[in-house]
């Protein structure tokens, strides 16, 4: 049952997100929360040609938080006065908390996938590839090398990436799946994601996917991916993109409002944001 939001007036508070191409999720997300939990929030979704203006503007006008997307993730780094550890771990920022004028970043897709590699019981002993080399791979990588594992492969075609990626996390990089194989499989590129170019393509070979024992993708749109879709076919064990999109926004609501839903407002604003 919705709690009564007050209506919007001088103490309403603002949180807002950047992105190149802004999606309906988050706004949805937080929004719906806020309705449930009668909080004097509101949340909208942005982009910008001029990120120092916009990240002088969330200080100047007291925008409680902001998320970020690519491509603004590394670049709001200097214009910030601190990182959190989950941002320093990746030197990447997702979200940014305003306390009274002093911006701090945070990481929430990288304590997001922590948490899910420790629900699915999966040890720092599994070997795994990782697909990709862009931010999400490195919140990727940093979490698998946090949580100690050590026997680990990025698949990347694009060397200048995948190479110093691999190479600063202390894992192996190859340009293909040629001769791979890995009881976890990770995608962290775009394929599959509803609405791209790729949204058919698996981001992983069937042979592959067969031979694992669990398979995660980040891509939160569709749930169903092509990569789950083959992952359920023939049994593994799957973690999807929707579970990352719901857990690292739910921690920016907590560090945006320092109020923790219940499980069944989480749930019920999830279904509500992917409704859209």
């Amino acid at each position: 049952m919705s709690s009564v939001k007050p209506p919007l007036g001088p103490a309403t508070r603002l949180c807002m997100s950047l992105a190149a191409r802004p999606g309906r999720f988050g706004t949805r997300f937080h929004n719906r929360l806020y309705e449930l939990l009668g909080l004097d929030y509101v949340y909208k979704a942005f982009t910008t040609t001029d990120l120092p203006a916009a990240i002088g503007g969330v200080r100047a006008l007291g925008i409680r938080g902001c998320a970020i997307s690519m491509p603004f993730k590394e670049a709001v780094i200097p214009l910030l006065d601190g990182l959190d550890s989950s941002a320093a771990a990746i030197d990447s920022v997702n979200t940014i908390v305003n306390d009274d004028g002093r911006l701090t970043g945070h990481n929430t897709d990288y304590t997001a996938i922590v948490s899910l590699l420790a629900q699915a019981g999966i040890g720092p002993d599994t070997p795994f590839l990782l697909h990709g080399a862009g931010g999400m791979a490195k919140a990727v990588a940093a979490a698998l090398r946090d949580r100690g594992h050590r026997h680990g492969t990025i698949v990347a075609r694009n060397a200048a990436r995948g190479r110093p990626l691999a190479d600063s996390y202390g894992y192996r990089w190859t340009p293909d799946f040629d001769g791979e194989t890995a009881s976890l499989l990770i995608n962290a590129t775009p394929l599959g994601m509803a609405g791209s170019a790729d949204a058919t393509r698996l981001a992983f070979p069937d042979a592959l996917i067969a031979a694992a024992d669990t398979v995660f993708d980040v891509v939160a749109l569709p749930v169903d991916t092509p990569l789950m879709q083959a992952a359920q076919r023939h049994g593994r064990r799957c973690i999807c993109g929707a579970e990352v999109a719901v857990l690292q926004a739910l921690a920016q609501f907590v560090l945006y409002t320092g109020v923790q839903p219940s499980a069944a407002q989480v749930e019920a604003a999830a279904a509500f944001a992917r409704a859209a």
